[in-house]
């Protein structure tokens, strides 16, 4: 009972977090340049709901190759990739087209690959 009451918690604390930088990480704000660390906003389908979710995360960047990773194997943007790998990456206030490969570990990563334009 007391995982469930943490897990809940956690989950509202990045709910809370993320309903604030969200649209700033969107709109560009300290997005990583073509070689560099910074926040992006990834764009999943919904592996139950099939909707769009989107997700603010630190990243690093070098060309067309976005990582991004999480300690936590229960992310549900993590569990969206596997389920739909096609996804889409905020740079610049733009929205950009990528494909997803996920390496589950202790720390799970995954490279995003943009699409060209």
């Amino acid at each position: 009972m007391r995982s469930e009451c943490r897990a809940r918690a956690t989950r509202q604390a990045f709910d809370t977090l993320n309903r604030f930088v969200r649209p700033a990480v969107r709109g560009g704000a300290g997005n990583p340049w073509a070689v560099g660390i910074g926040p992006v906003v990834v764009e999943t389908v919904g592996r139950v709901s099939g909707l769009p979710r989107e997700v603010p995360l630190l990243a690093s960047r070098v060309g067309d190759t976005i990582t991004v990773s999480t300690v936590r194997s229960d992310s549900q943007w993590l569990r969206n990739i596997e389920a739909t790998p096609d996804v889409a990456v905020w740079l610049g206030g733009r929205r950009r087209l990528a494909t997803a490969a996920v390496a589950r570990g202790p720390l799970s990563t995954v490279r995003l690959t943009l699409h060209t334009t």
